[in-house]
């Protein structure tokens, strides 16, 4: 079995950082334990594994009688001493023993307890090469693609980046760096399997945490900025709310850093893609709706606590950039505020509400095709812009007792806009 096992301890050492003692001490037990199973009449044994060489040894073991009842495990004090003249009763003596000897089943026996050991020793060293590396950001190698599905290699162990938690810009080749979350450590049939994501807010907190020291807390005192409130869109825009117990420092300003370095480094971790804004947290919902919104002022503002809307009017120049591309941009406000958003151009303010209501199903008509009592019907149940359109569930389409005609222009369009997006 030399051939076997010196390879064995090399790669186990080499590749997953399990040390050649522990191999052999699994090996050694294994031997004996297939030495006993099947067979109740098994040898006593003891089992030598150079960890040099890997060559192993093995002898059975008799106790020396002088009536033998079991010659397995014992043997007579006259034929003892022929092989071992200083021999006497109740010493236990050693032959050389071959491994053959135990039998083609103990022999399959041993390989699977071996192979099982290693599977237990990969397993035992990633949870602890891993374990206090959960909600941290991890960095490996990409080796190459599987359905979609990224093989990463960290060294000791190799993760699956799955399509889902993959940024949706992201074109990794192999043998390029890839910064992960480890979300956890997932025990399966075939051993623990790390679960990354590049998706989940807690990636971007931690690429800020990297680059901007103030972020983290130190020797038990808080953190200098502080992180109020995160919302996503992998891949197109990341919000973030920051504060500071220390008036002297501008947290929006650290953040961003001297010229944008700092900000720079995260989004080229996130792809570059991405967009990232920085929003200076208010208690107070007027001034962090105001912060939300900046560079554009909000008009006639109004908020409904009991209902969770928020209503205002932009300007024509920044009201396309507030909502954005398919209402996207709105959406991660609401979330951001915990709010309903409803926002409406500034230059509409002075129309009566049938002039708004002839607008926005104007806008519809032009942008979908739809026939006039449809876009009425949208209306009415508050679907007035192309934005607010694009968030449609079915049951909103159900709600308007749209007829399949408008229903098929409508969800046409929408699927349109949504390749054009990509």
């Amino acid at each position: 079995m030399k051939d076997d096992l010196l390879p064995i301890f090399e790669y186990m050492e080499r590749e997953k950082g399990i040390s050649r003692e522990d191999m052999i001490a699994a090996i050694v037990n294994a031997i004996k334990k297939a030495a006993l199973k099947d067979n109740q009449d098994a040898k006593e044994i003891r089992v030598d594994i150079d960890p040099k060489t890997g060559v192993l040894q093995a002898y059975a073991q008799y106790k020396v009688v002088d009536s033998v009842l079991n010659d397995n495990i014992e043997i007579h004090i006259s034929k003892a001493l022929k092989k071992h003249p200083k021999a006497k009763l109740g010493d236990i003596i050693e032959e050389p023993l071959k491994l053959e000897s135990l039998g083609r089943i103990a022999a399959q026996t041993v390989r699977q307890m071996i192979n099982q050991s290693v599977r237990r020793f990969e397993k035992e060293h990633i949870y602890e090469q891993f374990q206090d590396r959960v909600g941290t950001i991890i960095q490996g190698v990409m080796r190459y693609s599987e359905h979609g599905n990224l093989i990463i290699d960290f060294g000791k162990a190799e993760g699956t980046l799955f399509h889902k938690q993959a940024i949706w810009s992201d074109k990794f080749q192999p043998g390029d760096p890839v910064d992960c979350l480890l979300q956890s450590i997932k025990e399966t049939p075939h051993g623990p399997e790390l679960v990354l994501s590049r998706t989940a807010p807690a990636f971007v907190i931690k690429l800020l945490e990297r680059e901007i020291p103030e972020l983290v807390s130190a020797d038990g005192r808080p953190a200098r900025i502080q992180i109020k409130a995160i919302v996503r869109d992998p891949g197109y825009r990341t919000k973030i709310c920051v504060t500071s117990p220390d008036s002297s420092i501008d947290p929006v300003g650290a953040c961003i850093g001297s010229h944008g370095s700092r900000i720079k480094c995260v989004l080229k971790a996130l792809g570059e893609q991405e967009k990232i804004d920085i929003i200076r947290y208010s208690d107070d919902l007027r001034t962090f709706i105001n912060e939300i919104t900046r560079p554009a002022v909000p008009q006639s503002l109004s908020i409904d606590d009991a209902a969770h809307t928020i209503q205002f009017q932009l300007p024509e120049k920044d009201f396309a950039i507030f909502v954005g591309k398919s209402g996207r941009n709105l959406k991660l406000a609401s979330q951001l505020l915990g709010y309903e958003i409803k926002v409406e151009h500034a230059d509409s303010i002075n129309l009566s509400f049938e002039d708004k209501k002839i607008q926005a199903m104007q806008t519809l008509i032009q942008f979908t095709g739809i026939s006039d009592a449809a876009a009425a019907k949208l209306v009415d149940i508050g679907i007035n812009s192309p934005e607010v359109l694009s968030s449609l569930t079915a049951d909103d389409f159900k709600a308007a007792e749209l007829n399949m005609e408008d229903y098929d222009k409508i969800i046409n369009k929408l699927q349109a806009q949504g390749k054009q997006s990509n």
